[in-house]
This record gives C-alpha cells, sequence and structure tokens, in this order.
C-alpha cells in the first residue's frame, strides 16, 4: 500500500530576511514539512542555515523541520540539529566515513534518520542499512543550489523503493521537482517530494502550487 504523499517545501528561494514569516505563509498554503537545506561551502559550494537560525524558526510553526546536511563531517553537528528542532536529519553517504554509526547516533537522539544519494551515488549503499532509515532521499539534481534543471532517475527511484518494500521507510526525491515532473518520480515510487523554485513560481500562488503538486502526485498513485 502506498504511503501518503507528503510535500516539504525547501525554503532556499524565500526572502531570507522574512524566513520566519515565510515559513507560516507555507503552513497555511498546507505543505506537510519543512526541508532544511544545510550547506557548509565544502561538501557544496554554498553556505545557508545554521542550527540556531533554523531554532529560531521552530516556535513559529507546527510543522515537522528536516534537516538536510549537505556539508562534510555531518557527525560533529548532528546534535545541533536535533537539538534546533529537527526531528529528521538527512546525511550523505559520501560524507560519512561510518555510515551505520551516524544513523545509529540520529536515531538514539530521537530524532529520524535519513541518508542522501547523489545522482552518482549507488543505490546499493544503503543495502546494508536499510534498518536504521527512516527517509532516503534520491536526488535528482546534484546538491549544492536550488534551481537546477530535473535529471531523470526514475529507475533509480524504482530500485530504491523496490529495496525498502520490507521497510518502514519513505522515498524522498529532491531536485526539479514540479508540475512536469512530479508524476513520474511518484509512479516510479517517491512518496515524499522536496519542491522549491517551482512552489514559489507558480503565478496563482503558492496555495494553488502544493494544491497542485499534490493533486498530481495522488493521481500518479491511484
Amino acid at each position: 500500500m502506498s504511503r501518503p504523499v507528503r510535500i516539504a517545501p525547501s525554503v532556499l528561494p524565500v526572502d531570507f530576511s522574512r524566513l520566519g514569516e515565510e515559513c507560516q505563509t507555507l503552513e497555511k498554503a498546507g505543505v506537510d514539512l519543512i526541508h532544511w537545506d544545510v550547506m557548509d561551502g565544502v561538501f557544496v559550494p554554498n553556505l545557508t542555515f545554521g542550527p540556531d537560525v533554523i531554532g529560531s524558526i521552530r516556535p513559529l510553526v507546527d510543522l515537522e523541520f528536516e534537516a538536510h546536511l549537505m556539508v562534510v563531517e555531518p557527525d560533529r553537528i548532528i546534535d545541533r540539529y536535533v537539538a534546533a528542532g529537527c526531528s529528521t536529519v538527512l546525511v550523505h553517504a559520501e560524507a560519512c566515513d561510518h555510515l551505520h554509526r551516524t544513523l545509529g547516533h540520529i536515531a538514539e537522539l530521537g530524532a529520524t534518520p535519513g541518508v542522501a544519494l547523489n545522482p552518482h551515488t549507488p543505490a546499493s549503499v544503503i543495502r546494508h542499512v536499510r534498518d536504521l532509515l527512516g527517509v532516503v532521499l534520491v536526488m535528482t539534481v546534484n546538491p549544492g543550489f536550488g534551481g537546477q534543471a530535473y535529471i531523470p532517475l526514475e529507475d533509480k527511484v524504482t530500485e530504491v523503493a523496490a529495496m525498502l518494500e520490507d521497510y518502514d521507510c519513505s522515498v524522498e526525491v529532491d531536485g526539479g521537482i514540479g508540475p512536469s515532473t512530479v508524476a513520474d518520480v511518484v509512479s516510479a515510487g517517491a512518496d515524499r517530494l522536496v519542491s522549491g523554485s517551482a512552489l514559489f513560481r507558480d503565478p496563482e500562488g503558492l496555495e494553488h502550487a502544493v494544491s497542485d503538486l499534490r493533486a498530481r502526485a495522488e493521481a500518479a498513485q491511484a
């Protein structure tokens, strides 16, 4: 049975000077959680959100927060992002010397462990940590920038979904997700959708963008 579709907007496109208000607007628009793209300027070129910034937004909305740590040595900072209110923490397989240990530590902190797979990263890296995972994020762009063109990796999404069939784990997709691509990734097995630029550039507004994306995803699941 398919999991309900969950929409997790990236806040990279928002006005950072109004970050709290922008997150409240997303909540009113009907999203399911907030996806924080955390970048360190090393693993990826950009710098974004520290834990204190995220922690300052936490009291303003009731939505779940997930931290997508695009950073080297994520083990040094995981505790701080959980303390800031992120109930899911995603790490990149390549950034972890001991992926099993890192995921176990996230779980010990009371958060949901997740692993992110870059476009070139084989699905097989999750095989021996599936019992620890709550989310697997398939990147359909190279990490580090918003607004990139979708890389068609539906076969990889399907492979990941098949590997997780007997596990309590969501399949998330991030990169170029919008009206023209959402049906393909959901049909391939995704149930959690990260979308940024496509939501914010809808000429009919954010609420329409969220409801339209959800409708297209649910139709693809039917």
